[in-house]
């Protein structure tokens, strides 16, 4: 049994002062073959802990359905930190932002229009702890109380940010408490007065996240809890994108000066967020909305100390640097550089249309609205809406009422243009006499992960209208896109021009030996990359990510397999496996 705990203006370890130098690492962005490269580098930057975030909709993805294998086993990532001799903070809170899908709540909590997330609401309440008595029994082994490596606990996150709902945070922390988790619970906010008052807990340690300023900030949080330790959370050495919005880059001498500005408080600790970023794969990312939805990239490199590739960065050896003037810092020992490859190019040399494959990929359902994906039980992916419209009919607007996140639009097959909710804007559309079909495909880009308009259903929410009058009698189509194996794909070479309709395109490589490599799409639009069935993410021709990486444990020694979902259309049907990343 270990002990951590606070004992005035210090953090006490097994009665020892000690001051918490940590770095974060989700392992939900990383695969799990490299967790251990990327703690070991850690380490060799002079940092004793290790912090995580747990997302519970990677570990519920269906309600009562849990997941804690692969990329999912935080037990597996917490004991390799923990023998590594790691300390660990753990923030398994319902609610974590991180820029991660729905800030981690899982999409099937939408399903209930009344439901009011993140507060005193027992139809909330009652998931969570349904959650929590699945994920916290997993946990209380690795406590430090129990002789593990976790230390410390966070209850919920920057809710002063969204609210002030205090029996809510209490109802959280009980649910904690009474679960077994007798470690050190902690609250993290921005140094702002709301955001103080909204997220403290009486009795509970609060810390501060913040990028810069740090004399202000520790102020602030001192006027509110001025006898314990300082703490900064989230000392942000980076920042994450957004698609058509520039990359986001700090210098590393600026982050190494804000280091030497917190570290020059001797009680102070501080944890880096990111020390390594990873990669949002799949439909993970997550989006914001300050004046307008603004969805993530896939990368989540964030400028932080290593790159997405697992590198480390000038920011690395800068920050090493500062830290050194501090504490006793061991011999630099970097595990064996993690090599890349440029395997060069990948023909897709066969296609498969969308609307000739929907059977194939779901099961239609019949409606008289279109329903948004929550209540027909999907969480990510695009979403099909079909329906006859008669004629003839003059031509009005066919606009959607509420459309989250870009909508496609065809009638009888081909493109009629983009409806996108972050620029609203509308159709013409004219209907003649003989009627047309009429499909629209949208797609979820990402949930809101933080601020008030985190309540995000997907796809078309409130109906779709010709002029003023609603359209019904709709088929849709959910298309999540977990299984592609049944589609069937005809020869590219028999295409005369490209498609203008969306379309999976493939292609076979060849790999001797597997290591690291980063796909280029120059030439395509938009859409989803899968290799040998694994959703890599999306990509998009406005930037300003312009690479996908590509992990070496997802390649396999032989033929791969590669897959495009490509929504629009392509001037080469080529792409290329190259060496270096390129983030815009």
């Amino acid at each position: 049994m270990n002990t951590f705990e606070v004992v005035g203006n210090d953090f006490v370890y097994n009665g020892q002062p000690i001051r918490l130098l940590s770095g974060a690492i989700h392992y939900f962005r990383i695969v799990p073959e490299y967790w251990e490269d990327r703690l070991l580098k850690l380490k060799a930057l002079g940092l004793n802990t290790v912090e995580t975030y747990i997302p519970w909709n990677l570990h519920e993805p269906q309600e009562g359905v849990f997941d804690f294998t692969g990329i999912a086993d935080v037990v597996a990532f917490i004991q390799l930190a923990g023998s590594l001799g790691l300390h660990v903070i753990v923030r398994p809170s319902p609610y974590i932002c991180a820029e991660w899908e729905f800030g981690g709540l899982p999409a099937w909590l939408l399903a209930d229009q009344n439901m009011r997330l993140r507060s005193y609401d027992v139809s909330y309440l009652d998931k969570v702890d349904a959650y929590y008595d699945v994920l916290l029994p997993l946990l209380q082994p690795l406590l430090c109380t129990k002789g593990g490596p976790i230390i410390a606990m966070q209850i919920e996150n920057e809710y002063g940010s969204y609210g002030n709902d205090t029996a809510y945070l209490q109802y959280i922390q009980e649910a904690m408490v009474i679960r077994g988790m007798d470690v050190l619970l902690f609250t993290s906010d921005g140094p702002e007065d709301f955001m103080l008052q909204g997220g403290m807990v009486p009795g509970v340690l609060a810390t501060v996240n913040f990028g810069s300023n740090a004399t202000s900030a520790f102020a602030k949080l001192k006027q509110y809890q001025p006898d314990a330790p300082l703490m900064v959370m989230e000392f942000w050495d980076g920042w994450f994108d957004h698609w058509m919005e520039p990359h986001q880059t700090r210098s590393a001498q600026d982050t190494a000066e804000t280091v030497d500005d917190i570290m020059r408080y001797e009680q102070a600790s501080l944890n880096f967020y990111m020390f390594h970023g990873g990669t949002n794969f799949g439909f993970y990312n997550g989006a914001n909305h300050i004046k307008q939805y603004e969805p993530t990239v896939g990368s989540y490199d964030y400028g932080a100390l290593l790159n997405e590739q697992g590198q480390p960065t000038d920011k690395f050896f800068a920050v090493r640097e500062v830290l050194g003037e501090y504490i006793d810092l061991p011999a630099l020992e970097l595990p064996v550089p993690i090599p890349t490859a440029n395997y060069g190019t990948v023909t897709l040399h066969e296609y498969s249309p969308l609307f000739q494959n929907l059977d194939v990929l779901t099961t239609a359902i019949h409606s008289s609205s279109p329903e948004p994906m929550e209540k027909l039980g999907q969480a990510y992916g695009f979403i099909l809406y079909s329906t006859i419209v008669k004629g003839p009919r003059t031509e009005m607007e066919l606009i959607l009422q509420q459309v989250s996140d870009r909508a496609i639009v065809y009638v009888d097959e081909t493109y009629q243009g983009i409806i996108e909710r972050w620029t609203p804007s509308n159709l013409p559309l004219e209907v003649p006499e003989q009627g047309i079909r009429l499909d629209i495909l949208v797609e979820n880009m990402g949930r809101i992960n933080y601020g008030p308009y985190l309540r995000d259903p997907k796809g078309i929410t409130e109906g779709a209208r010709h002029g003023n009058a609603f359209l019904y009698d709709w088929t849709i189509y959910p298309l999540p896109l977990h299984s592609l194996s049944d589609l069937i794909y005809t020869q590219t070479e028999t295409l005369s021009a490209p498609l203008d309709q969306p379309a999976f395109y493939r292609g076979i490589f060849h790999v001797q030996s597997p290591v690291d490599t980063f796909l280029r799409v120059d030439g395509w639009v938009k859409g989803v990359v899968f290799l040998n069935g694994f959703n890599l993410g999306r990509y998009w021709q406005v930037g300003p990510q312009k690479t996908l990486y590509i992990p070496a444990p997802l390649l396999k020694q032989g033929d791969n397999e590669l897959i495009l979902f490509e929504l629009h259309g392509y001037k080469q049907l080529q792409v290329q496996l190259v060496d270096t990343a390129d983030l815009g």
